[in-house]
């Protein structure tokens, strides 16, 4: 029997995050560094998954399949695609920066202060969403993914909930309060999405006899299971409503601007760059993959959602006073431009939006990394309480400035060669929809480069004369992330060649082709 690595992935941070927890409340560093020590370990083994993996070999690889709940045909299957694989080494890379980039931020309190901070709580949650966020990912059987879709709910309550942001203009007690109300926003709505999607999966075995993902799409390819349209549709919706939420697609976004608020920039982080894309995912595995028909016939609305998405969220990070529901409405723009990537049903789009998951989540893992730097120093999260701070902390104003122009995609850096992907695929298809979303790009450079001045050039203020640059921690958390933004920015390869090959097969899931040129290219 073969050393089930995809287990041993997903296993070991939950380990991590019972030992973590396990520490006793004295001994806090220790606490630290075992969760670091997890997530790094677990970062071995993503590794070891990516040099396993062949993107010419068999679509699902490295699959584990054992019975599980016999009597309801649910089985433990697992099993990676190159989408998958991309987003697995993503998720692995980036828990490491979270742990170090929080390392003091579940801290206790200050002397006199009525709240205890359960520091090791804090990190065993963090590894508690990786393990549930991987499995995720490799999880080939639809009851076994849903179990997990849902289950990261739960720590990432607590996350946001009981680890706040420090910086709030209205006190402990209001900010305690605007805690707990995103943190039960973010449940009731994800809780919401989850409910509709149970439904679908409960439908989907009543006519599929399966929740074997590999067995059912065998099954509609070789014609021995066919579906009603109406049901297919149906079914479609009930999956695409949860991931919608989870992604976030407007108009289901409105829980994400008050968890990244709220949270520490670390949990911010993890919940957009890690945790929201399952969300997108899932589109390209779950629903184009069980319901060719119905994604092709919901892709003009679904098309149309996205474009608002993209055009609303950028619209609105342009008015925002807060830095951190500034980056928030940002990345409703960006997911936007991913959903509209994948339905546009084109190679060039699916695979831009697969490797837009990956630079969206190293873009702003950077951007609000830094920004958390920013705020734990000047104590406010306002806009307007900062300017001149590169006068006086130039590196940390130097990496915000790569952090923003990544997010404005700029040539060179990561995200451009994905967004451009993405405007190309959709384009060739959908040309009025391609042509609108560039306004997206044009709002990103007004919102990022307002941003920047607004913060760190001018005047000095007094508030931040003092302003003490980068330390040697936070430098080791924002360098590696800046220098891949930099690397993927020129040779996206390493990525692409894996992804490919995966996208390839969803578009003959839903028996597409990409659309032939209007002139021949001259041979």
């Amino acid at each position: 029997m073969s050393f089930p690595l995809l287990t041993a992935t997903a296993v070991l941070p939950a380990l991590g995050a019972i030992a973590t927890a396990a520490v006793p409340a004295a001994r806090r560093t220790a606490a630290k560094w075992l969760a670091l020590v997890a997530s790094l370990a677990t970062l071995a083994l993503a590794v070891t998954v990516l040099v396993r993996f062949d993107p010419g070999g068999a679509r699902y690889q490295l699959t584990e399949s054992h019975s599980w709940i016999a009597s309801f045909g649910v089985r433990y299957e697992l099993g990676v695609d190159g989408i998958g694989v991309a987003l697995i080494g993503l998720t692995a890379l980036l828990i490491p920066f979270v742990i170090l980039a929080g390392w003091h931020d579940a801290d206790p309190l200050e002397t006199g202060s009525r709240r205890w901070r359960p520091t090791q709580g804090f990190f065993a949650l963090i590894l508690a969403v990786e393990a549930m966020v991987i499995i995720s990912f490799e999880a080939t059987d639809v009851f076994l993914f849903y179990i997990f879709f849902e289950a990261m709910l739960i720590p990432m309550y607590f996350l946001i909930g009981g680890f706040g942001d420090r910086a709030h203009e209205h006190g402990e007690e209001a900010a305690s309060t605007q805690r707990s109300y995103a943190a039960v926003k973010f449940l009731l709505y994800n809780l919401t999405g989850g409910l509709i999607m149970l439904a679908a999966v409960i439908g989907l075995y009543v006519v599929a006899g399966s929740f074997s993902l590999t067995e059912i799409a065998q099954a509609r390819a070789n014609g021995s299971l066919h579906m009603a349209t109406d049901v297919e549709r149906w079914l479609f919706l009930g999956f695409f409503f949860a991931f919608a939420v989870k992604a976030p697609l407007w108009p289901l976004h409105t829980w994400l601007p008050n968890a990244m608020q709220e949270s520490t920039a670390p949990v911010a982080v993890l919940i957009t760059a890690v945790v929201d894309k399952v969300g997108t995912f899932a589109m390209l595995r779950f629903c184009l993959q069980l319901f060719p028909e119905a994604s092709k016939w919901a892709t003009p609305a679904i098309l149309v959602l996205a474009l608002i998405s993209i055009i609303y969220g950028a619209l609105l990070a342009v008015g925002q006073r807060d830095i951190k529901r500034l980056i928030a409405y940002a990345s409703i723009s960006h997911f936007g431009f991913i959903i509209m990537g994948i339905f546009a049903m084109t190679s060039q789009g699916q695979s831009g939006a697969t490797l837009y998951m990956v630079n969206h989540g190293l873009s702003t893992a950077v951007l609000m990394l830094i920004a958390g730097f920013l705020i734990s120093r000047r104590g406010s999260r306002l806009i307007s309480d900062y300017g001149g701070v590169q006068k006086v902390a130039p590196v940390l104003a130097g990496t915000f400035l790569i952090g923003g122009l990544a997010t404005l995609s700029l040539p060179g850096l990561a995200p451009f060669v994905s967004e451009f992907l993405v405007l190309v695929g959709t384009f060739t298809r959908y040309p009025a929809i391609g042509i609108v979303a560039t306004l997206g790009i044009v709002l990103a450079a007004l919102y990022t480069l307002v941003l920047y001045q607004r913060t760190m050039t001018g005047p000095v203020k007094p508030e931040v004369s003092a302003m003490p640059d980068l330390r040697v921690r936070e430098l080791v958390v924002v360098a590696p992330l800046v220098v891949l933004l930099i690397f993927l920015g020129v040779y996206p390869k390493p990525v692409t060649d894996i992804v490919n090959p995966a996208v390839k097969q969803t578009m003959s899931d839903v028996h597409q082709t990409d659309p032939k040129p209007a002139v021949e290219a001259a041979k």
